[in-house]
Order: C-alpha cells, then structure tokens, then sequence
C-alpha cells in the first residue's frame, strides 16, 4: 500500500510537468478532430435513428408522455442526444486511453526514467510494434466486453461497477505493460505481472473510476447540450488527463518494483554460494587429479588381476 501511495502523489506531481501538459493535447487534437468529423456526417442521423427508436418503444414513449405531463418536456427533447452521447462515450473513453498508452506513455516513461531511475539498465523486453499488439488486442477485447455489458447498465448499481472494471482491466493490461516494456526484459515482465498482478488490477479499477468524472457532464442535460462545442473537448482532455495520471502511476509503481527485483537477484546468498564455491572446488580437484593420471600412468593393470588396494595406478619413477 506503501509503494501505491508513494507512486500515486509522484504521478500527481508529474502531471504538472510541462512535457506532460504538452504531450497530453496531442491526443486531445487527434480525439476533437476525430469526434467532430464523425459528428459532422453521423450526428443527425444518428439522433434521427434513436428517437424513432424512442417513439416505436411503447414503454419508453409512454416515459417521455409521462415527463411532458409533469411539465419536463425539455429533458423529453434533449433524451435523445443524451442517449447519443451516452453510447458514445465508451468509444471516446476506449480511443483516449489507446491514443495515451501510444502517444504519450513512451515519453512518459523515458521521463520518470529520467529524473528517477537514471541508472536502471534498459533491456528491452517488448519492441513498439509489441506494445501496439498488445495495446490495440486488449482494447478490442474491452470494447467486446463494454458492449456484451451494455444491457446491464440499465440496472443502477451495475452501470457504477461494470465500466470501471472493464476500464480498469484495460488500464491495467495497456499501462502495465507500457511501462516495463523498455526497460523490464520478458521475463523480468512475467515476473513482475505475477507478482503484482492483484495491485496492478487495484490501480487499474481506481484509474477506471476516475475516468468515470467527466461522464457526469452528461448530467447537465439541455445545458451540456447547448454547449457540446465547448464542453466535449474539455470531456476528452478531462479523459487524456485522467489516463496520462494513470500511466505515470503504473509507470512509479512499476519501475519501482522493478528496481526491488533486481536488487533481490544481485542480493548474494550465502548458502548457494558456499554450495557453488564447493562444487566448483570438487570439480577443479577431480580435473587436476584426472589429467595427472593421463600423464603420470605408465601401467594399469587388468581389473581383478590384482586386489582392490592394488588396482591403483604407479606413478612414474622419475630418475
């Protein structure tokens, strides 16, 4: 808990780095240009395909009648935008963390390196391509599992438990690895991941939490959508922010693990190495004393000619 908590207030500070305030609005760039271009050409028919999907559900039609009776009329307008909003969010929050753990997490790590474990030897574990691999498999996988979890949100308690697990996860899969990939060689990072594995998941759900704040923008209703020009971009810098915290935690916390390894297996050993010592010194005697039979050997009986004491060899007498 210690080491989390010490990784957690390190992370803080270095967010207010300007290499790490700068490098966090290039994802913010790729992610507004992104979602205004999607926006641009999918927006209203996307709107237009859910409130006819509201209006052809006898349920939910029978909801917004209810609301416009009890004179809320406007949260009935704006329901469907929301619900737009709503869906899209998993794919902003997925391609955020992507585009972090790509962009600025590389960066990052060369930076906390820098300043904190200047002589932690690299040995490098994992090529780019490896942690792109890595990173874009497990972010598939977490966008199948958002979406086989999706009815479930509908219940209250499980839309506050099952995204941030599922971000979490992901979080934990893509920073995790990120962090050792440079430095840590394979095995060092299987090591590691066993060892750490249930803190790791830990930083992950806490990282997945804390994505979940800019999300309650959403709840502003009409407001949020009246100003969606304005607040989406500070949602997803809110979000590039969030996951750059999280990838300098996992990245304190990793190469601090890393560095106790290390010194566990350069931590000498008494008994193994008095053991070593005395089989290397058994070797040694039993190779001098082999090359001076081979040398010194003139005759050696037939065995059973001669008794067991006998059938030695006779050193050579030396005039």
């Amino acid at each position: 808990m210690g080491s989390m908590l010490d990784a957690f207030w390190r992370a803080g500070v270095y967010c207010l780095h300007p290499r790490v305030v700068v490098l966090s609005f290039l994802p913010l760039l790729i992610m507004v240009v992104l979602s205004f271009g999607l926006g641009y050409w999918w927006w209203e028919s996307a709107v237009d395909g859910v409130s006819n999907w509201l209006a052809d559900n006898e349920l939910l039609s029978a909801a917004l009648s209810w609301l416009d009776q009890l004179g809320a009329a406007a949260l009935g307008a704006v329901m469907a935008p929301l619900l737009v909003l709503f869906l899209a969010t998993p794919a902003i929050v997925l391609l955020s963390l992507l585009l972090v753990g790509l962009v600025m997490t590389p960066a990052m790590v060369q930076l906390v390196a820098e300043r904190r474990f200047p002589r932690l030897e690299k040995r490098h574990g994992a090529s780019l391509w490896h942690s792109i691999w890595w990173s874009v498999l497990s972010t598939v996988m977490a966008a199948l599992a958002l979406l086989a979890s999706l009815p479930l949100w509908l219940i209250p308690p499980l839309i506050m438990v099952l995204p941030p697990l599922i971000w979490g996860w992901l979080t934990y899969r893509v920073f995790a690895f990120d962090a050792l990939a440079d430095h840590a060689s394979a095995q060092e990072r299987k090591r590691l991941f066993d060892r750490h594995r249930h803190a790791f998941l830990v930083l992950g759900v806490l990282s997945g939490y804390l994505a979940t704040l800019p999300t309650l923008m959403w709840a502003s209703g009409a407001m949020f959508i009246a100003m969606a020009p304005l607040l989406i971009p500070l949602a997803i810098w809110l979000y590039t922010l969030i996951f750059a915290f999280s990838s300098l935690w996992f990245t304190h916390y990793a190469l601090a693990a890393l560095v106790v390894l290390r010194q566990e297996d350069d931590r000498p050993r008494p008994g193994f190495d008095a053991a070593r010592t005395a089989v290397l010194a058994a070797a040694g005697a039993g190779a001098v004393a082999t090359m001076t039979d081979v040398t010194d050997v003139t005759d050696v009986p037939v065995a059973g000619s001669l008794p067991a004491a006998a059938a030695l060899p006779v050193p050579r007498q030396i005039s």
